[in-house]
This record gives C-alpha cells, sequence and structure tokens, in this order.
C-alpha cells in the first residue's frame, strides 16, 4: 500500500529521528494477486535491518526521483527482510505503476528506516481492523502482533473479487476460524460492507483500525464517529478528505504572511512567501531536502526545528511531536522567524 498517514489519536508516535536512509536490494518479486506485486527488500551489505512495529512504513526512492511510502507487511519481528504489497494503479500518482514497471529482482534501490504512525494500542482489549483493497497491507503485519501476543481481534476486508484480493491464502484459515469475514462487491455498491451495522455498538476496550480507499474511509469515520476519544486509527492513501489533525489547525485560518527560514548548520536564511512551502523554497536555493506527497500526509519531509513558532498543517503528528518537528511541504510560521536544524 502506498501510505497516506493521519490518525485519530493513534497511540504509537512517529519516530523521532528525520528518516535515515539504506541502501538495500530487491531480493524478490511476487504475485499476490491480479495486478498486487509483493517486493522484498534485504540490506545491500548483507547485515540485519532496523526493527520496526507493526503498521510501520518505508520510504521507496525509485528511479528518476520519486519518493514513494509503502506500509510493511511483513512480521514485525523479521530483522532480515522488508516486505511490501503494491497495487499497479494506473490513475494513481506514478508510483506504484514505477514499482510494477521498473524494479527488477537484484536492483539496487534507497529505501528509509521505518517509521510508525499507525500503531497497535498497548490498551486495547480487543482489536477490530476494516481493510480496502490494497490497504489490507499494514494490517497484516498488525494480525501477526495480536495473534502473537494472544490478543482477541477480527478483521472485516473488503474487495472487488477473489482474483484481486491479496494474502487470501494466508487468510484463509483466520477466515474458517471465523476471525476474518470477507466482503466480495463485484463493483455493486449495495454488496458492500454494512459499516453502520458493524460499527453501532461499541464496546469497552475496543479499538478500531482502517485503512483504505478515501471513500471507505470517510464512510467508517462517519459510522464510528460515536467510538470514543482515542479509540479509532487509520492511515490514509491520500490527503483528501483527512481532517486537520488537531482542533488548533481547523481553528487558526490566518492568511498566510511571508516569514524568514533559517538553517541553522548551514547558516543560510530564506524567505517563504504567500503560496510558497518551505520545502520548495529551500529547494530552490539548492538545499537538498526530501518531498513525496506535498501535502503533509507521508511524513517524508519532516525536519527537526529549533526555534520559532510553526504553524502545522500536516495530518501526521501529534502535539508531543509537533514540540520538536515540522512538516516543510506544508507548514508556515506563526513567529518572524522559523528556525531549522539543517
Amino acid at each position: 500500500m502506498e501510505a497516506v498517514l493521519t490518525r485519530d489519536e493513534a497511540v504509537a508516535r512517529p519516530e523521532r529521528a528525520v528518516p535515515r536512509k539504506i541502501e538495500a536490494r530487491v531480493n524478490s518479486i511476487t504475485s499476490l494477486a491480479e495486478d498486487v506485486n509483493a517486493f522484498e527488500f534485504v540490506r545491500a551489505d548483507g547485515s540485519a535491518l532496523p526493527a520496526f512495529t507493526a503498521g510501520s512504513h518505508i520510504d521507496v526512492h525509485l528511479p528518476g526521483g520519486t519518493i514513494r511510502q509503502y506500509s510493511l507487511c511483513n512480521p514485525a519481528t523479521e530483522r532480515h527482510h522488508y516486505v511490501v504489497a503494491v497495487l499497479r494503479d494506473t490513475a494513481g500518482r506514478g508510483g506504484s505503476v514505477a514499482m510494477h514497471d521498473m524494479l527488477r529482482a537484484g536492483q539496487t534501490v534507497t529505501i528509509s528506516v521505518p517509521r510508525n504512525h499507525f500503531g497497535l494500542s498497548a490498551d486495547a482489549a480487543r482489536h477490530v481492523f476494516i481493510a480496502g483493497g490494497i490497504g489490507i497491507t499494514p494490517i497484516m503485519a498488525m494480525i501477526h502482533d495480536v495473534q502473537r501476543r494472544g490478543e482477541a481481534f477480527h478483521l472485516f476486508y473488503c474487495a472487488r473479487a477473489p482474483q484481486r484480493t491479496a494474502f487470501l491464502d494466508v487468510l484463509q484459515p483466520l477466515i474458517d476460524a471465523g476471525d476474518v469475514s470477507m466482503h466480495f462487491d463485484g463493483g455493486d455498491p449495495c454488496n458492500r460492507l454494512d459499516l453502520a451495522r458493524t460499527l453501532a455498538q461499541y464496546a469497552p476496550g475496543t479499538h478500531l483500525y482502517y485503512c483504505g480507499p478515501s471513500g471507505l474511509m470517510d464512510a467508517i469515520e462517519t459510522a464510528s464517529a460515536h467510538w470514543p476519544e482515542g479509540t479509532r486509527h487509520c492511515e490514509r492513501f491520500s490527503a483528501a478528505g483527512a481532517p486537520a489533525h488537531t482542533a488548533e489547525d481547523r481553528a487558526d485560518q490566518r492568511p498566510d504572511t511571508p516569514f524568514e527560514v533559517e538553517l541553522r548548520r548551514s547558516r543560510q536564511t530564506f524567505t517563504v512567501q504567500p503560496g510558497e512551502s518551505i520545502a520548495d523554497v529551500l529547494r530552490g536555493h539548492g538545499v537538498d531536502v526530501d518531498m513525496s506527497c506535498c501535502e503533509g500526509y507521508c511524513g517524508t519531509c519532516m525536519t527537526r526545528y529549533l526555534e520559532g513558532e510553526p504553524l502545522h498543517r500536516d495530518t501526521v503528528l501529534d502535539a508531543d511531536d509537533r514540540e520538536e518537528f515540522v512538516m516543510i511541504c506544508c507548514a508556515r510560521s506563526k513567529s518572524p522567524t522559523l528556525v531549522l536544524d539543517i
């Protein structure tokens, strides 16, 4: 899944560091379903990869300079490889097509250290998962974790048809055991999962995790609006429809004004005008910064700031992280100067 990150009071916090890069090798590419491939990455030097938690994603630096985020679907206990599942989407932004058409086994690519904005709650007595299509990817790692810990769960998996359903063979024992419910709609809205009925009753101690296309995500948010604060966690494919992450974002609709951005380590200062992003200005002056979504949902451009008061407009960082980090693709500054650790 190409990860797009937001959450309703998700418990797991992002890794508190700017993403580091890893030289990796594409060890294998495997077909999981129609137009869905699994890509296995190993470290190019053969050493163990950094540990990760279920729900994490990585950046993949594709040929031509494109950066995309994909959720890890393999068990978080594994250190020898990272595995992502990618749907080839010709209507997308081009990342999934490049993954399918340009990557080959044996090829060396750059990836990032995993980071997690979609983690499992440590307080949940029961977990309810809803996956739409390729949104199953991070939930596969989550299911492995809750099984390992002996915690109760149920997955509602929505897809178009069996041949387009990734991991169906792996999930079959759980389907037989009644822990997974499959919902194939055949493209007919009348056959879709009844979310209002499914989410009508909240059981104390239950946490909800959902991932999939924007229409499904919006419908789940509506159907679960009565669930207690902090019990819903999600990961989106795009910023469309994603709510501002905090009440402060929603309330602060001040007009954009110019401000200075100071780069402490390189001793440079630039002016960011209305309509410009910090990242655009830095790139325009030859400063190398990584970006992907340009809308504040992927976390690629997360940067530590040292002084100033940012105007955060992302859908990723929680209150604690906003005391230290800023997404330079979308944030501005309330103070005249914002000092970055660059």
